[in-house]
């Protein structure tokens, strides 16, 4: 007979789904190395890198610990296109950690087992006890300090483990995180170079001192945690974040023109950025991952998730997801956040926007701009407790009848009516585009905030993303969706709002139809292999807004143990999919690693790549060698303490 103890130690021996199998963490970094490949690579890919980021925790030990799929330290895998001498193109990986101030202080602290942040399953568990929550938050604060402290090699300064996204703007590649600001990285090996503060990087020399992202003051190390989806205007080249914090007002903005450029330009003016300014409407600290751009507006999202360490207080997680509360959008000119109009509809959780757009469109027989938006819409927040192995809390309210809804995610359709009168504050339209599940959205760059006819993503066999949340969620397909000709359809043939759905095929329907027309095109793995999130690469003189491919990594599991464990020589691959029929493989290139399952990725184009500005230094790891000579009797024994106390905190 199975006693209830037993069945604790077998759960504690259980590998955590995010730290076992290719979710687990790799520990080898490569510098750029030749790749075999089989198939073509496209002329177009010659002088580019493809990068994807991801946490990939320094530590793996401690079975039993908390820990989520959006934990751990960012690490960046790539893979370059290199133009050889002989005119051919010679893929080669590389992978590196990002030298935050976490990882660096980390790597310096042998004695530490456990990341130095608390795990966001610790902060979403609704089991955990207050006393363990605090006793985590104030186990960081002190390692923090700690790290400020004589006999440390790296003080931490920023928290940010920037391991979620990657983009490029004004001859900077940038890492993302929430948690702080973008950090600056060099292409195409992948080496840090600093921290972003709106103005400058660290290591690009004569260090801008003027008030950056932060500002100055108290608060200021909160006013710096930045959007880890910035989005940049393809034609202005402006870009337009914003930052979530626990202190009033809650929600900042800030737009950071190009200069690169322009400053090579006679006749022309520096642009002034717009750093921190305050959004008006939001009134209480929120877990917020994305917003929407248009060529002239910007679309904030106040969802019913909140982050607030003033929950512990109320013997609540941090983080909460209130499933009898609203979803909130504030809807601004681009350089007026003061003129935020609010629309208000049933709750949901959306952690990305696919894309936003502007049109005039007639309402009642009056033109009225119109702000379109496309988003992946969940209908529970079962994602962020799934992705840490975290049950999803039972409602403690009860939901009203309307607001009640299946698990589901779904690629969305917004309309919001910018009309003058101030009490016409209508969401013209909601409603789903498809009822497949549907994720991790992207779209060919040049396309961006305006009406572009596809959009990319994954998608499960699962009848949910929740349902394949439930182990841990792997990407069987790679979707292309004809936004275009749905809308149109849902315009001429309106599901019912937010509830409804105008293609209510799923993906085994979608994929046996095999119609050549069709508007959603699936691109099925083989059986035992998984992708993740594809991005697209277009092709010079393309006829077509999808003439192109889309690159994902992929990896057969068939390389996994009995115990779902990695073997240590396990594989992945970049695939290289032609995006107009989304059937044909172009190329395949062979990695000499694995790439875990991770978070977002990148294109940097043979020209991001050449034209990235100038730096002075780059960041390394500090020097290993301890103060030794002339070490005082007092030295020697603040050292001995302190190694006390990081192994107490181990």
């Amino acid at each position: 007979m199975t006693t209830s103890s037993q069945i604790v130690q077998e759960e504690e021996n259980r590998p955590h789904p995010y730290l076992s199998g290719n979710f687990a963490p790799v520990h080898k970094t490569q510098p750029l190395t030749s790749c075999p490949y089989t198939g073509s690579l496209p002329e177009e890919f010659a002088g580019g890198e493809y990068v994807r980021n991801g946490g990939n925790p320094v530590s793996n030990e401690a079975l039993g610990r908390d820990a989520h799929w959006f934990d751990g330290d960012g690490m960046l895998c790539g893979v370059l296109f290199r133009r050889t001498a002989k005119g051919t193109i010679q893929p080669e990986f590389v992978n590196q950690y990002i030298l935050t101030d976490v990882y660096t202080s980390s790597m310096t602290s042998p004695s530490l087992k456990t990341p130095i942040l608390p795990s966001i399953a610790t902060l979403t568990n609704p089991m955990s006890p207050l006393i363990t929550i605090i006793l985590r938050i104030f186990r960081t604060i002190v390692l923090v300090i700690l790290s400020h402290l004589s006999g440390s090699r790296q003080a931490i300064k920023k928290i940010s483990v920037a391991n979620t996204a990657v983009l490029y703007h004004d001859g900077r590649a940038l890492a993302t995180c929430e948690s702080g600001p973008p950090m600056r990285i060099s292409l195409p090996g992948l080496e840090t170079i600093g921290w972003f503060n709106g103005h400058k990087s660290e290591g690009e020399g004569n260090w801008d001192i003027s008030p950056g992202f932060g500002g100055t003051g108290l608060f200021s190390f909160l006013r710096e945690w930045t959007t880890a989806h910035p989005r940049v205007d393809p034609d202005t080249e402006e870009m337009l974040l914003y930052h979530s914090t626990f202190v009033p007002p809650f929600i900042r903005y800030s737009i950071i023109p190009s200069t690169h450029k322009v400053l090579t330009k006679l006749n022309r003016k520096t642009p002034v950025p717009m750093i921190n300014t305050a959004v008006p409407g939001v009134t209480s600290p929120k877990m917020m991952h994305d917003f929407g751009v248009t060529k002239t507006h910007t679309i904030i999202m106040d969802l019913p998730l909140s982050l607030d360490p003033l929950n512990l207080a109320k013997n609540k997680p941090v983080v909460t997801y209130d499933p009898s509360g609203r979803s909130r959008f504030g809807i601004f000119p681009r350089y007026r956040p003061d003129q935020v109009k609010w629309y208000e509809t049933n709750p949901c959780c959306i952690f990305h926007t696919a894309n936003s757009w502007n049109s005039v469109i007639p309402h009642a027989g009056n033109g009225a701009e119109t702000v379109h938006m496309l988003a992946c819409r969940l209908t529970s927040a079962s994602l962020v407790f799934s992705a840490g192995n975290v049950a999803a809390p039972t409602p403690k309210s009860t939901i009203p009848l309307d607001q009640q809804e299946d698990e589901q995610c779904r690629l969305y359709y917004y309309q919001f009516s910018l009309a003058d009168d101030p009490n016409d504050s209508r969401i013209v339209h909601q409603w789903a585009l498809s009822s497949i599940p549907f994720e991790f959205p992207s779209l060919r760059q040049s396309a961006l905030m305006s009406p572009a006819r596809y959009i990319y993503g994954c998608s499960v066999s699962d009848s949910s993303f929740g349902a394949a949340l439930g182990r841990a969620v792997k990407i069987n397909s790679l979707v292309k969706i004809d936004v275009e000709t749905l809308i149109k359809r849902g315009e001429i043939d309106t599901p019912e709002q937010i509830k409804g759905c105008v293609d209510t095929r799923g993906i085994g329907e979608i994929i046996h139809a095999n119609d050549p027309v069709d508007p959603i095109k699936v691109f099925k793995m083989p059986e035992g292999w998984y992708a993740q999130e594809p991005r697209f690469v277009p092709k010079s003189g393309g006829v077509s807004e999808d003439d192109g491919w889309v690159l994902s990594y992929v990896f057969d599991e068939s390389q996994l143990q009995g115990d779902g464990e990695c073997l240590p020589d396990g594989k992945s691959e970049l695939w290289i999919i032609d995006a107009r029929s989304m059937k044909d493989v172009v190329a395949k290139v062979k990695l000499p690693q694995r790439v875990p399952y991770g978070l977002h990725g990148h294109w940097f184009s043979g020209e991001d790549v050449l034209g990235q500005r100038p730096i002075d230094m780059m960041r390394s790891m500090p020097s290993i060698k301890e103060r030794t000579v002339s070490a005082t009797p007092a030295w020697r024994i603040w050292m001995a303490t302190r190694r006390a106390i990081e192994g107490y905190l181990q």
